[in-house]
């Protein structure tokens, strides 16, 4: 063998170690500091998003705290009895406004998810025609009570459509758990 071609094998031969150097590098080494450095960004991506949030939930603070004291006031009696009255004599008072014929209210308590609150909910069956029933919902939506409408079933009375029946059911919040019923 020539010198020449001696020192073009040892080239070689350094050549192809130093690309497998490279490439046990790199998957030792590049690959998982790559990956890192990727994990590291997303977390920091986060940690940030986090972070604004939580300056966001502080700056409305006060405002929150004011939503939930309204809330608490606004709940249903603690006083069952009292709930059921205050909740029957409401609808009452929309039906009036509201012009519709009130057929039946059914109130029954449910137990809420945990033991800091019960709902009082409230099927009513009521008739009228389309604006009398427009309005009566309206006055069930904008009253200052804890209520959440549940459901709405509106069926005509008539041929005509002219008079129409109102299936309501409604849940009222009150901040105590239900007593003595299982």
């Amino acid at each position: 063998m020539s010198k020449a071609s001696s020192q073009r094998q040892r080239l070689l031969m350094i050549l192809a170690g130093a690309a497998v150097l490279l490439l046990v590098l790199d998957s030792m080494v590049f690959t998982p500091l790559t990956a890192a450095w990727r994990s590291r960004s997303a977390e920091i991506a986060r940690l940030t998003r986090l972070v604004a949030d939580g300056r966001s939930a502080i700056a409305r603070a006060d405002r929150t705290r004011a939503m939930w004291s309204e809330m608490q006031q606004q709940a249903m009696p603690a006083e069952p009895a009292k709930a059921e009255q205050d909740l029957v004599t409401a609808f009452d008072r929309w039906g009036r406004a509201g012009g519709v014929e009130l057929g039946s209210i059914k109130p029954q308590w449910k137990r809420g998810a945990n033991n800091r609150y019960s709902l009082l909910e409230c099927r009513v069956d009521a008739s009228g025609s389309l604006n009398a029933i427009t309005r009566f919902l309206h006055e069930v939506e904008k009253s200052p009570l804890a209520l959440r409408i549940d459901s709405i079933e509106l069926t005509s009375r008539d041929d005509s459509g002219n008079r129409l029946g109102l299936g309501l059911l409604v849940s009222g919040l009150r901040f105590a758990p239900l007593e003595g019923r299982r």
